[in-house]
Order: C-alpha cells, then sequence, then structure tokens
C-alpha cells in the first residue's frame, strides 16, 4: 500500500485510519494498492480522510467522531443513530452522519463517470472513533456496499475484502486513470511501480502457458510416427507382393482406428462459453415505455458472473445458463440503464432455493457485462454499484433486474427507479 498525503485528515479518527493503512506495509504482501489520505476530487463538495484504489475495487473512507467511547453503535443508514442505546444527537439536527459519506462516496463515483473511467466496485467505509467495540448494522446497508467500523488495521482488512471483489485486477493504465481522475495534479507510478502494489494486466502469463503447452505435444509427436520404408529395391525384391499389400493394409487401418478413437473422445471437459452480442435488435415497450437494447452476453458460466453470497451459492449449485441483456430506458423524464440476468436453473426447485437468496438483502448480485471487458455502445459507462434491484422467478428461470440513473447519482431505494425495476421484470425473454 502506497500513502499519498494530498492534505489533512477531515477528522480526528482519520489518524487512526491513516495508521491503519500504513500498517499494511508498502506491496501487495497483505493488499496492495494506493491509499489518498485527505483527499477532495475535483467537482466534490468536501475532503475525505482516504480513497484507497485498490486491485480489485475502490473505498472511500470517510471519518466520524463520536461524542465519547462506546461499546455498541446501533448505526443503520437512513436511521436514528444509538450509542449504548441512547440516541445520537448532533447540533445540526441530522439523526445520524452516514448521509454525508454517503454523498461522498457518490460524488467520486460521479467523478469517475464523468472523467470516463471503466466501471469498478466502489464501496463506502465510515470510521467511527474515538473508539467503538461493536457496530451493528441492518444486512440492507451491508448489501449496499456499506461498512461502519472502528478504523483498525484488521477492521479494515476485513472490509477491503469484502468490498474489493471486482473480478479482474486493474491494469497499471486504469489504475493511473482513476488516480488522474481523482488527484489530477498527483504524477502517474510507473507501470514497475503499480505491478508492485498488485495492479496488472487482467490477461496475464496463465492464458499464454496454457496455449504453448499445446505445441510440444503437436511437435513432438512426429518423431514417433513410423517413417515408411525407404524405397530400397533391392529389398523389395525379397518381399512378396502380397506381403507389401498386408503391411499396407494394416498401415491404413491404424490410422482409420485413430481418426475414429479421436473422434469418439468425450467433449465434457469442454469449458464454460461465452457469447457476445451488440447486434441492433428491436426495440421492445413495456406498460407503454420504450426499452433500446445495448447488447446481451450469454454465457454458461455462472458463478464467475456473481459476486457475494449468490457466487459462492451458484459454485455449488451451477445454473445451466446466464444471459444478462443492457437497455437504456426512461423513468419519467430521466434516462436511466437496465441490467437484466436471466439464470436458467435445471428444475423449478433450484431456481426456487435460489430466488431466495437473491431477493435476501447482503447476498450479492450479478456484475455488469463491463467488469469483464464487453463495454456499453456509445461510449457509456454505467456503474451498478447502488442500482435499484428486484427479482422474479418464472418457471426454472430466475430474473435479476438491477437499474441505476445515466445522467445523476442513484441510490438503492429510489422510488422511481424501483417502480423502473419493476416494470422492467416483464421485458421479453
Amino acid at each position: 500500500m502506497r500513502l499519498i498525503r494530498l492534505g489533512d485528515e477531515t477528522s480526528t479518527v482519520g489518524v487512526d485510519v491513516r495508521a491503519a493503512l500504513a500498517s499494511w506495509g508498502r506491496g501487495e504482501g497483505v493488499v496492495g494498492g494506493i491509499g489518498l489520505i485527505g483527499c477532495q476530487p475535483p467537482d466534490c463538495p468536501e475532503p475525505v480522510d482516504a480513497i484507497v484504489i485498490l486491485p480489485r475495487g475502490l473505498l472511500v473512507i470517510v471519518g466520524v467522531d463520536l461524542p465519547d467511547p462506546a461499546m455498541r453503535l446501533d448505526a443503520p443508514v437512513n436511521g436514528q443513530w444509538k450509542v449504548d442505546g441512547w440516541p445520537l444527537v448532533r447540533a445540526d439536527g441530522a439523526v445520524n452522519p452516514a448521509s454525508e459519506a454517503v454523498q461522498a462516496a457518490t460524488a467520486v463515483v460521479t467523478r469517475l463517470q464523468a472523467q470516463g473511467a471503466e466501471p469498478m466496485l466502489v464501496g463506502t467505509v465510515i470510521a467511527v472513533g474515538p473508539y467503538v467495540s461493536r457496530v451493528t448494522q441492518p444486512t440492507t446497508d451491508l448489501a449496499r456496499g456499506i461498512r461502519i467500523l472502528h478504523p483498525e488495521p484488521t477492521t479494515l482488512l476485513t472490509a477491503a475484502r469484502e468490498l474489493a471483489v471486482y473480478e479482474g485486477r486493474v491494469s497499471p493504465r486504469r489504475a493511473n486513470a482513476i488516480l488522474a481522475a481523482l488527484a489530477p495534479k498527483q504524477p502517474p507510478f510507473s507501470d514497475e511501480e503499480l505491478a508492485s502494489e498488485g495492479f496488472t494486466e487482467s490477461a496475464g502469463a496463465g492464458l499464454a502457458a496454457a496455449s504453448t503447452l499445446l505445441i510440444p505435444r503437436v511437435t513432438e509427436q512426429a518423431p514417433r510416427q513410423p517413417a515408411a520404408p525407404k524405397p530400397v529395391t533391392k529389398r523389395l525384391g525379397w518381399l512378396p507382393v502380397t506381403a507389401v499389400l498386408l503391411v499396407g493394409l494394416l498401415i491404413i487401418t491404424g490410422i482409420i482406428v485413430a481418426i475414429a478413437a479421436a473422434g469418439d473422445e468425450p467433449q465434457a471437459t469442454e469449458g464454460p462459453k461465452t457469447s457476445v452480442s451488440v447486434a441492433q435488435q428491436a426495440s421492445q415497450v413495456v406498460d407503454g415505455v420504450a426499452y433500446t437494447p445495448k447488447g446481451k452476453v450469454e454465457d454458461t458460466d455462472c458463478p464467475a458472473r456473481a459476486f457475494g453470497d449468490m457466487q459462492v451459492w451458484l459454485q455449488a449449485n451451477r445454473c445451466a445458463s446466464l444471459t444478462r441483456s443492457r437497455y437504456e430506458s426512461t423513468a419519467g423524464n430521466e434516462a436511466i440503464a437496465v441490467l437484466v440476468a436471466d439464470l436458467t436453473f435445471q428444475d423449478v426447485a433450484t431456481a426456487e432455493a435460489f430466488l431466495k437468496l437473491a431477493i435476501a438483502p447482503g447476498t450479492g448480485s450479478i456484475t455488469d457485462p463491463a467488469a469483464q471487458g464487453t463495454p456499453w455502445p456509445d461510449g457509456r459507462k454505467p456503474i451498478f454499484d447502488s442500482a435499484a434491484y428486484q427479482a422474479k422467478q418464472t418457471g426454472s428461470v430466475v430474473r435479476i433486474v438491477q437499474v441505476i440513473w445515466l445522467n445523476k447519482a442513484t441510490t438503492p431505494d429510489d422510488p422511481a427507479l424501483l417502480a423502473a425495476a419493476t416494470r422492467s421484470l416483464n421485458l421479453p425473454a
């Protein structure tokens, strides 16, 4: 973890945040990444204690100073905070300090979108001090990627590992692009410096090694094939014609058997497939609202396209296929982006079990294909971290819908977006 001090901490507990991040040390031995201390990105109203760019995600850390140390903190994002059972009272009348932290994280996401940074997972950490023994959060807040904790090396590390779960590692180029968006005056790092912090190209040596393994098998087989006898006239004179024909027949038969055996090899070892379609499709209309298709991606590796508890469940209960369809539409007069994921299972019972998990708070979701390198057309880069969410089951198929605003900040409990997500459940398959 490379720490860059851009300004002072915005809270007293911010000192503990910096100390916890510093304890992870340089390099990717613990988690890697870049920590921007006292960072105020352009277009963001207030500075924050830290923004941490990790190889698999980004954390916005906002410090909150409580009046006194506490044994227990009940901390809902949208409700009254209670310290050891007593309501937290602030001079400005706010029932909790979480709204400022969420606004700060939203401003960071908006900044990244405005600068054209590629989508990645953004988590929010609210660091409370001077000391809290135990924090209680609603599961709905945990599902939104929000963690409230007293900053210690272990608690921050746990939050980083839970929230920074982007499927592929961020490349050095992308890391510098994010750094430039958040801290324009900070010079970029070299590829070697970023690689030492865990930022590597997604397509690394693994694929190359797998490909080169096939080369020796092809080249080594040639010498093992029996060489045809040299046409020496003197030796042929000793062999009867029938013997020559018999040898030729045996060679031909061996070739035929080898070809047949190769054709009968089982195909079960074939890996998951991905099919991407960005061809222009006909617009859809649901309840009088038009939807413009923006591409479809079909997969057979469902766990790789999920995160959180949902990914773990899919690893143990494989689905037959996953189709992710993307649309642009409107809610009222505002533009929205819609991600529809259809998961097909072997039977209705498995689909019912998955739906119970999918509708439970804090169990993860399905990623946008942009996370696997299939960008949206027209240069759009929607980020679904705080999307409004709905799910339903039809037979052996479970549909998950995520909806966000395209031109302004999104919250998962936005009534207009929830209505749009419910309506989008009825899009044709």
